[in-house]
């Protein structure tokens, strides 16, 4: 590193002009220190997994804290190394987390039931009816899916609900004793009114009416946090919140945090991609595509997300459960079958080496056929996850034809939800910005989604810190509001130099893609099968 801009960089940290982000994402808690051109200068991470316990994915809450001090003193260490500095205060932060799930609370903030992830399927009831009476999506992930879910099963807690969060609310609210959250998180929690950007008020009396005869001491709108657009201060972190994060005691009070946002809202900052036409695709364990859209649907369907940007425009969200996970074990069985054999290789090197060998297979495949469903995808109709692979005798069983399979089948579920707004709702998009691991190997994800969008894709340098930078640059954008710029003007200059070219779909590779998504649909009731008649060791 250029020694004066490393002495520029060490004097920003001391002064406290940088910004921090950090997400808690499914597998990994990241946090990103950008300096005030708004690019990554540190990071620090910690690697966790959720917990199938009593018929419930979760992660702790200890965990939830142990892995923030971890994340913040590997970033601290991070910057003590680069810049010989130590990092006390920055000019303002904020927190981001995986959306959805169910964290409730009662009066005294005493957690009532462990909590519920986005990964459980266990609401489709609750999801069905409440589409039904909001005549609005609901699906099974939002909180209020999951605290209707609660009230059909008579569970005994939900009469002593004070607070009802996501877990970017929480952490937020422990920080800085504020319940607010950014509206992109808010519209994953309950529906929007996109004139007063809050929770839909005639919506909010609906659910009250109609859960009126349980007499629970509570009105729906009370357990909800406030709700804030990008750009409103959100709080100040507390002498015990800086203890919280930091048991050190080096970091400082005082810091302006902007609002929590779910992982949705950073990965459309971390694409710019908050305009209208604009989209873009975050894939990892789950995948998910937001196409900002230029005016509201035209009807219900209940299985797109209806969300918006961080700063309150409409967003149609096509959401899938699963996409690298089954692809990951499979990297692993690679992983031990080379260490049989002696060869010892990285993660990283054997993804370099492996996932390009698709670019060689079939272009559809060569009959092979993967389902990914580690856990159940409620845009496919499976209440829980099977994995399987299978095929024909007379398939072309090839290594580049089995890792292309399980590529391909990584986006099925994602492709049925955008055949929705792209050909039943003729929602228009330039071009779709990628991030996440699935785009982490040079080139692949990007052809890949390509063929399962039949739309360009590009990827940004700065990709692979996704949502952490997202919400780092959402920091800054509250420290720079007063400069009278929207949240898209704000980001434009950021991603001037930033953006690759973009990946246009290969005609071969679309046709194969179709192929294999149909061969994909003809074959769903052997996956169907496989949950019915194949037990669970979870169960």
């Amino acid at each position: 590193m250029n020694n004066q801009i490393s002495q520029s960089t060490r004097q920003e940290i001391e002064d406290g002009k940088t910004f921090l982000g950090i997400e808690l994402g499914s597998t990994r808690i990241k946090a990103i220190l950008i300096d005030s051109e708004m690019k990554p200068i540190a990071s620090g991470g910690f690697d966790w997994e959720n917990q199938w316990e009593n018929g419930i994915w979760t992660y702790s809450l200890e965990t939830v804290w142990e892995g923030l001090q971890v994340t913040f003193a590997n970033l601290r260490k991070d910057v003590a190394e680069k810049y010989d500095a130590k990092l006390c205060r920055v000019g303002s932060m904020g927190f981001s987390a995986m959306m959805h799930g169910y964290l409730v609370f009662d009066s005294e903030s005493q957690l009532l039931v462990p909590f519920r992830t986005w990964r459980n399927n266990i609401t489709e009831t609750a999801s069905e009816e409440l589409t039904e009476l909001f005549q609005y999506p609901i699906p099974q992930r939002w909180n209020i899916a999951h605290l209707y879910q609660s009230i059909l099963n008579q569970e005994e807690h939900v009469g002593e609900i004070a607070h009802l969060t996501t877990l970017a609310g929480y952490v937020h609210w422990k920080l800085t004793g504020r319940k607010v959250v950014g509206i992109g998180e808010a519209s994953g929690m309950f529906p929007i009114d996109g004139d007063t950007k809050g929770f839909d008020d005639a919506l909010l009396k609906k659910f009250d009416a109609h859960v009126k005869s349980h007499s629970f001491r509570w009105k729906i709108k009370d357990l909800l946090p406030g709700v804030l657009v990008a750009g409103d201060e959100a709080g100040h972190l507390t002498e015990e919140g800086a203890r919280l994060l930091d048991p050190e005691g080096s970091l400082e009070a005082g810091i302006p945090f902007c609002p929590p946002e779910g992982d949705a809202g950073t990965g459309m900052v971390a694409t710019n991609s908050v305009e209208v036409r604009t989209g873009n695709v975050s894939a990892g364990t789950s995948v998910f595509a937001m196409l900002v859209l230029e005016k509201e649907l035209s009807r219900l369907h209940p299985e797109i997300d209806l969300v918006t940007t961080p700063d309150g425009k409409w967003v149609g969200m096509a959401h899938s459960n699963n996409c690298t996970s089954d692809l990951n074990s499979w990297m692993e069985i690679f992983r031990q079958s080379a260490s049989a054999l002696g060869l010892e290789v990285s993660t990283g090197d054997l993804f370099e080496k492996i996932l390009p060998l698709a670019l060689e297979g079939d272009s559809d495949c060569g009959g092979l056929l993967s389902y990914g469903y580690v856990s159940g995808e409620h845009i496919v109709g499976l209440s829980d996850g099977r994995p399987l692979f299978t095929r024909t005798p007379d398939s072309n069983f090839t290594l580049a034809n089995f890792v292309r399979a399980h590529l391909f089948s990584a986006l099925c579920a994602l492709r049925k939800g955008l055949d929705i707004l792209t050909v039943e709702e003729k929602v228009e998009v330039d071009e779709i910005r990628g991030h996440g691991g699935f785009f982490k190997t040079p080139v692949v994800g990007q052809r890949i989604m390509a063929a399962a969008t039949k739309t360009p894709v590009s990827v940004l340098t700065t990709a692979g810190e996704g949502g952490a930078w997202g919400i780092a640059l959402l920091a800054g954008f509250l420290v720079r509001k007063d400069q009278g710029q929207s949240l898209p003007e704000f980001l434009k200059p950021i991603f001037a130099d930033g953006m690759e070219e973009p990946v246009s779909p290969d005609p071969a590779d679309v046709a194969g893609f179709e192929t294999f998504f149909e061969r994909h649909r003809i074959g769903m009731p052997i996956e169907q099968a496989a949950v019915e008649l194949l037990s669970s060791h979870k169960e």
